[in-house]
């Protein structure tokens, strides 16, 4: 594990996993989750890749201060991350609110960005989602984490996989989101404050962009992805079948399998960064 400090004096911790040298993928992770989410990933690109996956603030090992947070603030910190790494451009993979920073990243530092993927994201939210968030945020705060998780939990999960695994994760889930409740809390408002108006510049965006929705996901729709992939110019979107918003855990191999296979094509053109 490794350590940095944000402009505001916040704390960051990163690790690196994969080839020294080879091109470096930034992995940015989603609402309440930390760097561990994306361990499948990171161990499926590391044999061609240099993962870099760090902890938003307020989740894992980086600092959590309390207050307000904003997402464009956690596009800047990961921004530092690369800079610690003496990394100059990176390919950037978000999942969630994860893909929402990293469209921020590409928009406020494009210098930085060789390549784009954004899975189980959007760039609005609809009055629905909205209500959702805020409800999410009210619960951790007045019940507590382990009542979030078992609340959210069918937003997450597939319904076969939610059948066949409840008990499980009736105990594991208050696991999931291992992050206190009023930093939870400070994320979900994050992406709340966040400037919908954004999804206009979308058209700026000019590099390599993979977009990954789940066909059963009812957190953030097909049609989310649609969207994006409407709104980046030469953006190819994958529908992984049977997939929830977890896809990247509860349908790893097919995730990888994309994602291996469009970083595959991208990067054997571009010079390491």
């Amino acid at each position: 594990m490794s350590r940095t400090t944000a402009e505001d004096g916040t704390r960051l911790s990163f690790d690196i996993l994969g080839r020294p040298g080879a091109s470096p993928v930034l992995m940015i992770q989603g609402l309440g989750a930390d760097r561990t989410a994306g361990l499948l990933q990171r161990l499926a690109l590391a044999p061609r890749h240099r993962t870099i996956a760090l902890d938003n603030r307020g989740v894992g090992r980086s600092d959590k201060p309390r207050g307000r947070y904003s997402l464009d603030e956690m596009a800047d910190d990961a921004m530092r991350v690369l800079d610690e790494c003496g990394i100059d451009a990176a390919h950037v993979m978000g999942h969630s609110m994860g893909g929402v920073i990293a469209q921020l990243v590409a928009l406020r530092h494009p210098e930085r960005v060789q390549s784009l993927v954004l899975s189980a994201t959007a760039c609005h939210h609809q009055l629905w989602r909205r209500e959702l968030l805020a409800e999410w945020a009210s619960i951790a705060l007045e019940q507590g984490m382990g009542e979030l998780s078992r609340r959210s939990m069918r937003w997450l999960v597939g319904p076969r996989s939610l059948r066949r695994y409840w008990p499980a994760l009736g105990v594991l889930s208050p696991l999931a989101l291992n992050v206190p409740a009023y930093a939870f809390a400070a994320q979900a408002r994050a992406i709340l404050d966040a400037d919908d108006t954004m999804r206009q510049r979308l058209g700026e965006v000019h590099v390599p962009t993979l977009v990954v929705s789940g066909s059963q996901d009812i957190l953030t729709p097909v049609a989310d992805g649609e969207e994006l992939v409407e709104r980046i110019p030469g953006a190819e979107l994958v529908i992984i079948g049977g997939a929830a918003h977890g896809f990247p855990v509860e349908h790893a191999r097919a995730f990888n399998a994309a994602v291996g296979a469009f970083l595959g094509r991208v990067t054997a053109d571009q010079p390491v960064a």
